[in-house]
């Protein structure tokens, strides 16, 4: 059973109602530790006091502040779960193979801020959503909607068919991440580490966008790459850029 340790991890998998059971330091005198386990019991969850041995084995070692969840595990959804689900403008997130759970986590994290409507995983070349990635996401795992799909690409041609607007990181893309409109439907596709893009998967893409680099080293960490990408999203669609924008569309369309 996947677990989740550290107070504020803790009380975001139990705001998400992930939590199974919460083990909790016994004669702690940390009052956040108490609040825990009122929200626990509160949302019907298991609580135990336990000796710090006790908690140190469950998080093999990690820093717990006294908390240990132990996780139900994400629910996850179908594709077309997900698309069903989806807001009338959604931005899904798509990794080509991530498999540090250090990176997925960070990613999930990033997303869940952004407000993503989606994050689309891969039934293989990817982490699993275990504790590490738990921990890393500070969480977010336990908000943000998540499916598996067997094939990248044909994912990829099924959000086309619903009118998303693909887009790859890549480092070869032709305009930079800003000069891209992201305030229409669209769905982010990042590869894993080292190999980036699986060449059919780039193929698929109607857009390729690349971060520029000013120093010696030529590529981002993936989950650095979600974060700048995804805040221009957010700063498009929710800051200065969408009104002008807009003003320029109805300008050409008229």
């Amino acid at each position: 059973m996947p677990t989740v340790y550290g107070i504020h991890p803790v009380k975001a998998a139990l705001a998400g109602g992930q939590v199974e059971r919460l083990v909790l330091q016994q004669d702690s005198p940390n009052p956040r530790l108490r609040e825990l386990a009122g929200l626990a019991r509160a949302g019907g969850v298991d609580v135990r006091f336990e000796p710090r041995a006790r908690l140190d084995r469950l998080a093999e070692g990690g820093v717990h502040q006294g908390a240990v969840a132990l996780l139900a595990g994400q629910a996850l959804r179908s594709l077309e779960e997900l698309l069903d689900a989806a807001p009338p403008n959604p931005v899904y997130l798509v990794l080509d193979g991530v498999e540090d759970p250090h990176n997925l986590g960070a990613i999930l994290r990033s997303a869940d801020g952004a407000g993503v409507s989606g994050v689309i995983l891969p039934k293989r070349r990817t982490a699993p959503l275990s504790e590490v990635v738990w921990k890393a996401s500070a969480g977010a795992v336990a908000h943000v909607p998540i499916a598996r799909v067997a094939n990248v690409a044909q994912t990829l041609e099924a959000l086309k068919e619903r009118g998303i607007w693909v887009a790859g990181a890549d480092m070869a893309g032709d305009r930079e991440w800003h000069q891209l409109d992201w305030t229409g439907p669209v769905a982010l596709v990042l590869g894993g580490e080292g190999a980036g893009l699986h060449d059919l998967v780039r193929r698929r893409c109607d857009f390729l966008v690349r971060l520029p680099l000013r120093g010696a080293v030529q590529s981002l960490n993936v989950s650095v790459t979600a974060g700048i990408i995804l805040y221009e999203i957010v700063r498009q669609r929710h800051g200065t850029a969408e009104p002008q924008r807009r003003k320029e569309r109805k300008e050409n369309q008229d």
